[in-house]
């Protein structure tokens, strides 16, 4: 097994043990100094769920236009100049991207922005261990709702420890990209 196959099996398992799994309020493996349960939540209260929008009557530019797919092309115009967590209202549903602002989103793609003492990284950590499949609302191409997105329940630690383990997976997300 090469060191990107070993390095995406140790993101996985840190996934695992890092955030509480069904039926547990904290995870299994923490960070030192980080005491008592999480907090449930709706996911609606630590972000906002934003679409995104037809770019066809903007110029080429270098603000990045997002899909479900990833990187599409570049235009003049932002429509975000926060960064933020794209998923995938229609399409592709079950692989978030961190979007680095200022960019477009097409309205296949969902973006979401942390409300107040919530970290993005965190928040796009945990959004990879949701089973986006399982909130599919459709018959044919799967499809998700800002509505359903909201209701997610899950639980979240305060910010200190958010801060904690988002720069653990920011510096390991490094990592496998300089492998791959």
């Amino acid at each position: 097994m090469g060191k990107l196959e070993s390095l995406k099996q140790l993101k996985m398992a840190y996934l695992q043990q890092m955030f509480p799994q069904a039926g547990e309020k904290v995870p299994r493996v923490r960070f030192e100094g980080f005491l008592g349960d999480w907090n449930e939540i709706k996911l609606g209260k630590a972000v906002k769920v934003n679409s995104g929008r037809n770019y066809k009557h903007l110029n080429q530019g270098d603000i990045p236009v997002y899909g479900t797919g990833g990187y599409m092309l570049s235009v003049d115009e932002s429509l975000s100049n926060e960064d933020a967590v794209g998923i995938g209202r229609k399409g592709t549903i079950d692989k978030p991207q961190f979007l680095k602002a200022p960019f477009w989103t097409v309205d296949t793609l969902f973006f979401m922005t942390p409300r107040p003492n919530n970290e993005l990284q965190f928040l796009f950590t945990l959004s990879q261990g949701i089973d986006w499949a399982k909130l599919d609302e459709s018959t044919g191409v799967p499809s998700l709702s800002k509505v359903n997105i909201e209701n997610i329940a899950t639980y979240i630690p305060d910010l200190p420890e958010q801060i904690a383990i988002g720069n653990f997976f920011r510096t390991l997300d490094n990592l496998i990209t300089l492998h791959s």
